[in-house]
């Protein structure tokens, strides 16, 4: 392969081939940031970028490579992190004119366990304003005039555009499923509880998960395996053994996987070629996948999700509400002026719903191994004043269960559309192990 073009690598291909000394992190990372160059001005997927830095961190690997230190999972491999994830060497702004320039001298902990296992952290990626709906400047990849998604826009942009191999985002509502769907990558967001928050913009922290961007589910496993670990400072996650999920997702299923159909109550939403593309999915299918209608119930679930969001951006970003409310998107002011309506007793009730809603679900994941469901209504719409619904995302992430979104089908004008598996909580490695088999199946 020409170096030039190593930008197309895999992550897992880029790592193998360093590891191995048949290219080196420097020659990656200057193909990556060649790449760039060539294609962002047309995308602009990035909030803050150094290439002198990168490339200063990709020699650093190469030495450390050349004195036989220890490799880890991502050694020399370029990853983009999204800009409301706190980097010690870039600022972090979340997507905000009220933060422009803001450096908090510190890394994220999902940050420190991918440099801890080798990775170059290339840049920031744009992020719509505070994580939340406010677009940012990023523009779909396969067509400008449409939007790549939020709020994760720069991350699934830049793995769509092979600027870079990986990405890191986050998902509060369907920030990660969404804009992987609009651009055609695999994104993942695993169970709540999996990856640390210190260090990232809190939104919600009933909701807010950090998730992946890759261009294969092997991928996607091989930098959630690395940021899934115990961070004693955030109390979401706790101490536990970390699921296998690389070596998983290349196993083989060791029976044919069972996968439930659920439309939800949102199915009408959808367009036609959604309705008419998971037609064809599930005849062709057969016999491996059901129609499971979930229970009354979960028709609650988006309105119980908008009252907590609302009143945990009501209480975080108070301060930026109090004091420079005017410099605040119109629709965020209105989020967070709901929020502060939303009474005690009706954030509690909701809250409590998540237990029952779980119990119900563990009992469909008893008879099947997947929940099969859309990411998203459609393509990516003709739009960049706003990044899409994400009404397929909310219960999903309402419950805290992983999912990850599959560029399998097409739109009406031929843009990807998302198929979205959605697996038990705390069995990330079977979904992802899943989705592997379905898109060699879907390549059949």
């Amino acid at each position: 392969m020409n170096e030039t073009a190593y930008y197309t690598l895999t992550a897992l291909q880029a790592a193998d081939d360093i590891r191995e000394g048949l290219i080196t992190s420097e020659e990656l990372v200057a193909a990556c940031l060649a790449r760039i160059a060539a294609v962002d001005d047309d995308i602009e997927a990035w909030a803050y970028l150094d290439a002198e830095y990168a490339l200063a961190e990709a020699r650093a690997r190469d030495a450390h490579r050349r004195r036989g230190g220890v490799l880890g999972p991502l050694h020399g491999v370029p990853v983009a992190v999204k800009d409301n994830i706190d980097t010690e060497e870039f600022p972090t702004a979340y997507g905000s004119p009220l933060y422009a320039g803001r450096r908090s001298g510190e890394d994220a902990h999902v940050v420190a366990l991918l440099r801890a296992a080798g990775a170059v952290i290339v840049g920031k990626t744009v992020t719509t304003e505070f994580a939340v709906f406010h677009p940012g400047k990023t523009r779909n990849p396969l067509n400008p005039a449409h939007t790549p998604g939020g709020s994760s826009s720069g991350s699934a942009a830049a793995v769509a555009s092979l600027m870079c191999p990986l990405a890191v985002g986050t998902q509060t509502n369907g920030s990660v499923v969404r804009p992987a769907s609009f651009c055609g990558v695999v994104g993942f967001k695993p169970s709540f509880g999996w990856a640390s928050r210190r260090g990232v913009l809190k939104g919600s922290l009933e909701f807010d998960t950090v998730g992946v961007f890759a261009r294969s589910v092997e991928d996607a496993a091989l930098i959630g395996e690395v940021m899934m670990a115990f961070d004693a400072r955030e109390t979401s996650t706790r101490p536990r053994t970390a699921p296998p999920l690389l070596a998983t997702a290349r196993e083989d299923p060791p029976v044919v996987p069972r996968l439930a159909f659920v439309k939800t109550s949102q199915w009408g939403k959808a367009d036609a070629a959604v309705h008419e593309g998971f037609a064809e999915l599930v005849d062709a299918l057969g016999d491996r996948v059901e129609e499971v209608e979930l229970p009354g119930i979960f028709d609650n679930v988006h309105g119980w999700h908008k009252a907590m969001m609302e009143a945990d951006l009501a209480l975080n970003f108070a301060k930026e509400y109090e004091r420079s409310a005017d410099r605040l998107s119109p629709v965020l002011r209105r989020m967070i002026e709901a929020g502060r309506g939303v009474p005690a007793v009706a954030y509690n009730f909701a809250r409590d719903k998540k237990e029952i809603l779980c119990a119900i679900l563990d009992k469909i994941f008893e008879d099947y191994d997947v929940i099969l469901t859309p990411a998203v209504v459609g393509e990516a719409p003709p739009t960049l004043v706003n990044t899409g619904d994400p009404a397929f995302c909310t219960i999903w992430t309402f419950c805290g269960v992983p999912t990850v979104s599959l560029p399998i089908l097409q739109g009406e004008s031929g843009l990807p559309v998302g198929v979205q598996l959605v697996g038990a909580k705390d069995d990330d490695a079977r979904l992802l192990r899943t989705a592997r088999w379905l898109m060699d199946a879907a390549k059949e």
